[in-house]
């Protein structure tokens, strides 16, 4: 079997290129990256011997031509920040262009060769406003969602589940990976490919770059670690809000099962998150930064922050029913590894972001 990773010497490319090979032994890898993140070629020579590597980017139909036939693409390619789109003139049509555009570049790729497609999608697919009303009490420093409310359709005090409003507004950002899942769906229905969409929660581990944005939980330890400042913005400056953490390197067994058992047609997308219990707040999140590193001070904005929510915690119960999947990392063994490497390498986000 080849497979095709793209955004390969990304975080999340190169962890699940590591993780398949183990799964999959006789699997031939590829993988294509523009190289344009700072630490992407440290990653691109750490896998020399593993993939073979393509410089290419998924925005360009030519480059998608250049590329060998693949029995598999995997997509883990996006700008991943819900803030994109918003940071500059033109920076919406970038994400448009990087997400979209780039799905339908790949979609192609795979009409061209008859590959199928597993599409990494976010949590942020879903609407804003009811996500943003649901009524918070505040328990050890974290939000939780009011047990006795008037629950939104698809949401519990479990997590958000697959039937959730996907509704607009969801930001620029969540709005074009719905719009990628939607046209993978309907490419695998028209030309008969396999597709599958897996929506991941903060997505979180050793070698993620530097960027608040992307990777919450390792730019806060590490941040932590170098004592540099950080700031709670937003929901009164508190550090109340709450997400839950996946190890990517979890997707692998699940990744590995979705290509050797093709569908006949698209189903849909299923979550694959850290769940409640692999959930935290920031100012938890900083608690356990003081308990391992000593204490820092950490500043606050109450100033709210666009597209922000105070609690995003899927609920994976889909996924274990499908494919009886669940996180095997526990959120303690997450952070101790981002730690260790934060430990290891002191200057890793000015290296990576």
């Amino acid at each position: 079997m080849r497979i095709l990773i793209t955004g390969i010497c990304g975080f999340v490319g190169q962890v699940l290129a590591r993780a398949l090979a183990e799964q999959l032994p006789g699997l031939e890898l590829c993988g294509l990256d523009n190289l344009i993140r700072p630490g992407s070629e440290q990653n691109r020579r750490s896998l020399a011997k593993l993939v073979k590597f393509f410089h290419a980017d998924v925005r360009s139909a030519s480059d998608m031509e250049g590329l060998p036939p693949a029995d598999w693409v995997l997509d883990a390619a996006a700008n991943a920040s819900v803030l994109a789109g918003m940071e500059h003139p033109g920076a919406s049509r970038q994400l448009v262009e990087h997400n979209l555009d780039g799905t339908i570049n790949l979609l192609e790729y795979c009409r061209r060769h008859q590959a199928g497609l597993i599409l990494l999608s976010t949590s942020r697919v879903y609407s804003i406003e009811p996500l943003a009303s649901l009524e918070m009490v505040v328990q050890n420093s974290a939000f939780q969602p009011r047990p006795e409310q008037a629950w939104p359709a698809g949401c519990s005090t479990r997590g958000i589940v697959e039937s959730f409003s996907t509704q607009p507004p969801l930001s620029l950002y969540g709005s074009t990976k719905l719009a990628s899942e939607i046209l993978a769906l309907e490419y695998g229905a028209a030309f008969g490919l396999p597709v599958w969409i897996n929506r991941c929660g903060v997505l979180a581990g050793a070698g993620q770059f530097g960027r608040a944005d992307q990777g919450i939980f390792s730019y806060w330890i590490h941040a932590y670690a170098a004592r540099r400042p950080l700031k709670y913005i937003g929901f009164d400056g508190q550090g109340c809000q709450v997400r839950d953490c996946l190890h990517p390197s979890d997707l692998a067994p699940v990744l590995a099962r979705q290509m050797r058992s093709p569908s006949s047609r698209p189903e849909p997308p299923l979550h694959f998150g850290g769940g409640i219990e692999n959930s935290m707040s920031l100012a938890q999140l900083s608690d356990w930064c003081s308990r391992r590193f000593g204490p820092h001070p950490i500043d606050a904005d109450p100033k709210p922050r666009p597209f922000d929510l105070p609690w995003v915690v899927l609920d994976s119960g889909a996924a274990a029913k499908r494919w009886g999947w669940r996180p095997q990392h526990k959120l303690p063994a997450i952070l101790e590894e981002i730690a260790g490497h934060a430990e290891a390498l002191p200057d890793w986000l000015d290296l990576t972001s």
